[in-house]
């Protein structure tokens, strides 16, 4: 960063709490069964991606990693690496929360709402945030997950595929 007087380089520290944003989309299209929020959901049609297409696991990652100022999921993770193809959204998203602890920081919480008309999500939710929860090393009651429709409107609510949107805060590690 330029200092704006002339004076030479203006060195900023980055603070935390950090937040981050994450948004995925992916479309439908991969022969079934779903991958959405790191579960396996039974429906005839799955999403199209480079990995399982995991469109919210994929949200929450980016949101971490843009907490952390760590860039986004498609630096580390790039599709153009054959390691990643197929793989599994909630182990990419294990591997962004490993990348934190040599950095001295921990993912504090966590929101997500995920878009879609089909299937319908309410009956999976917990099971999402368990195991999304569980990959990110978060306490009971710090990841929130919403499912909401789109009520018919645009290409998700005409069942073309799903989109997430995340928000996550990483904060400084404590000593216990």
């Amino acid at each position: 960063m330029v200092d704006a007087t002339g004076g030479g380089a203006l060195v900023v520290e980055r603070r935390h709490p950090g937040i981050g944003l994450g948004f995925d989309v992916h479309r439908f299209g991969a022969p079934g069964p779903l991958r959405l929020g790191g579960i396996v959901i039974d429906h005839p049609v799955g999403l199209l991606g480079h990995s399982d297409a995991d469109a919210l696991c994929h949200a929450v990652a980016d949101a971490v990693l843009g907490a952390a100022g760590l860039g986004d999921l498609g630096e580390h993770f790039p599709s153009s690496d054959e390691r990643w193809r197929g793989a599994s959204s909630l182990r990419i998203l294990e591997l962004v929360a490993a990348l934190l602890p040599p950095l001295g920081l921990v993912v504090a919480g966590a929101d997500a709402t995920v878009v879609a008309e089909q299937p319908r999500l309410a009956p999976h939710r917990s099971a999402m945030i368990l195991a999304i929860r569980t990959a990110l090393s978060l306490p009971e009651g710090a990841l929130s997950i919403k499912v909401k429709s789109s009520d018919g409107f645009g290409i998700i609510g005409g069942t073309e595929g799903v989109a997430a949107l995340a928000v996550a805060t990483v904060v400084r590690e404590t000593a216990s």
